[in-house]
């Protein structure tokens, strides 16, 4: 029997949470029976979208988030002691691993080789904030050369890898950030204008940066960019919506905004929800190609590492505010 320290949910999550809504406690984890095995982590995935799932659970139950953990105890063939993981376990440091019961909820995958790189990026890059971007932007925003493509919440890890893919695809991007940190490493990886939306007037600055309209918006904020936007897409827009930034930390208090639903009638946008989980099938062959534009310098990305697996809710509390750019991750 072996000891693994969780974070669990000592506090429902009331509007924006807090260090308290989180508990440090010392779970046993078992020794892996036939088929099973154990696992220590490596790196750990913060995320804003967790709080959305998170405020929801019961307390005491574990935080969920995605994590690149390390087979140390083994007694399934196609997982020995060494191989390289990432999993939907949670805020566990070890976690004892059955792939053949819900096999759907552990969104297990073998780490790919990384040709020297750390593992940290299948979190990233390689895992679903990449994939996320590279479906999302292709399947349904459907970019053409010469589109104009604009990002919400560009500097971020979803936002920075669809703005690449879509100059890569030969398009004009815009992007939002919210600090000129975020502004200038937008505009380092070579974003046409880039905006800090807390400065601006939106309709100003899209008025400049697109005169003649907006094709896709990749969208991850809502609330008033994401309205604002609308009223400057052109007829037959298409847009992905991959998040709801802006209202993770209201709770039941969601703020009153005008309805977007005007632009979309008689704009005629094709407007489409997208989970990564609708493209399980071809997660490898994303995050192949993904990789393929990372070795030609095509795609460039960026991660906050915290060390310490008691920096988890702090971490998250970061993440949250949208205080850095890139992919935060923790190193246990």
């Amino acid at each position: 029997m072996m000891k693994a320290k969780t974070w669990v949910i000592a506090k429902l999550f009331d509007g924006e949470p807090t260090e308290s809504n989180f508990r440090l406690i010392e779970e046993e984890v078992p020794s892996p029976k036939q088929g099973e095995f154990v696992c220590e982590a490596l790196y750990l995935s913060v995320s804003p979208y967790e709080s959305s799932s998170s405020d929801k659970a019961p307390l005491g139950s574990a935080l969920m988030g995605h994590q690149v953990s390390r087979v140390t105890d083994t007694k399934n063939s196609e997982y020995p002691v060494g191989t390289l993981i990432q999993c939907y376990s949670g805020w566990r440091s070890r976690s004892l691993i059955n792939p053949k019961e819900n096999p759907e909820a552990l969104k297990l995958l073998k780490v790919p080789n990384l040709a020297g790189k750390e593992p940290s990026l299948a979190l990233g890059v390689m895992g679903i904030p990449g994939v996320t971007a590279y479906r999302g932007l292709l399947e349904v925003c459907e970019p053409k050369a010469g589109d104009t493509v604009l990002v919400s919440g560009a500097a971020g890890a979803v936002g920075s890898v669809v703005g690449q893919i879509a100059k890569i695809k030969g398009c004009k991007v815009i992007g939002f950030g919210g600090s000129k940190e975020k502004c200038d490493w937008l505009k380092s990886l070579g974003f046409d204008h880039v905006f800090n939306y807390k400065e601006v007037n939106l309709d100003d600055a899209l008025t400049s940066a697109a005169p003649n309209g907006v094709d896709c918006f990749f969208d991850s904020v809502g609330g008033e960019v994401s309205c604002r936007v609308l009223q400057h897409m052109n007829d037959l827009g298409r847009v992905c919506v991959s998040g709801a930034m802006s209202s993770y930390n209201y709770g039941d208090k969601q703020p009153l905004m005008p309805s977007p639903f005007h632009a979309c009638l008689y704009k005629r946008l094709k407007i489409q929800g997208f989970s990564v989980s609708s493209c399980d099938a071809r997660f490898e062959e994303s995050r192949t190609q993904i990789f393929k534009w990372m070795n030609e310098d095509k795609v460039k990305y960026k991660e906050e590492v915290q060390e310490g697996f008691e920096k988890m809710p702090k971490a998250f509390l970061t993440a949250l505010k949208g205080k850095v750019a890139g992919k935060i991750i923790v190193k246990v």
